[in-house]
């Protein structure tokens, strides 16, 4: 048990602070609405925003509290798929607001392939993730 209030304090702070700027992250690239835009449904807004703010809750359990399960096999491969699929999309946003792969596309009169090169940098992210926590850390370790 956490004894002293000093404690209580920066770590509440800090984590209001990494927060705040999550979650203006996600608003300055516009992830919510740029997923509206690609589902083209408005009336998945709800689901949508839900599963960011259900997402982050999450992680925030998963981070406080020391979690133990029996089926840890499976899910430390679909949590790593999944954190993987949203990093992926986070730099695939990112480099999208930044207008850096449409632009390079028009330059290189490829635009009609913007999809599936966004497509392959989100599968690029989610397989490096994959190889360095499935191969890289065991080798690494010696496992």
């Amino acid at each position: 048990m956490i004894s002293s209030p000093m404690v209580v304090f920066v770590g509440l702070a800090s984590g209001l602070a990494v927060g705040g700027g999550f979650v203006a992250f996600l608003s300055v690239l516009g992830i919510i609405p740029r997923l509206i835009q690609i589902v083209q449904n408005k009336n998945r807004l709800r689901p949508l925003e839900w599963a960011v703010i259900l997402g982050a809750m999450t992680g925030v359990a998963g981070s406080l509290f020391d979690v133990k399960t029996s089926s840890g096999f499976f899910l430390v491969p679909a949590a790593g798929l999944l954190a993987g699929a949203f990093i992926g999309m986070l730099a695939a946003a990112l480099t999208e607001v930044l207008d850096v792969i449409p632009l390079v596309t028009r330059r290189l009169k490829i635009a009609d392939k913007l999809q599936s090169i966004m497509f392959a940098i989100v599968i690029g992210k989610v397989m490096g993730s994959l190889f360095y926590w499935i191969i890289f850390i065991p080798f690494h370790r010696g496992d």
